[in-house]
């Protein structure tokens, strides 16, 4: 399963830098990602759900690590990309 699209709608918030759709195969895509400026790092958030206890649960998400930090190295890339720097 590759990645054949990125779309990234940059935000200008403290945290929040930008909401991402992916496309798998030209075939599936998730919406709602997003890119948040951490302490340390940038990262990806998964889309989620508030739960009734009002904690939040992924809706979907990458089950191996290793699948995980492709999909944010090629997602953070293309971000950067975007707004020109790295």
């Amino acid at each position: 399963m590759e990645i054949t699209e990125i779309s990234v709608t940059i935000r200008e918030e403290d945290k929040l830098k930008a909401f991402v759709n992916i496309t798998f195969d030209g075939e599936f895509v998730i919406r709602g990602l997003k890119i948040i400026r951490g302490v340390s790092r940038y990262f990806i958030s998964m889309p989620s759900r508030r739960m009734p206890d009002g904690t939040f649960r992924d809706i979907a998400h990458p089950i191996k690590i290793e699948f995980r930090e492709k999909l944010e190295k090629q997602i953070l890339d293309e971000y950067f990309r975007i707004i020109g720097k790295k």
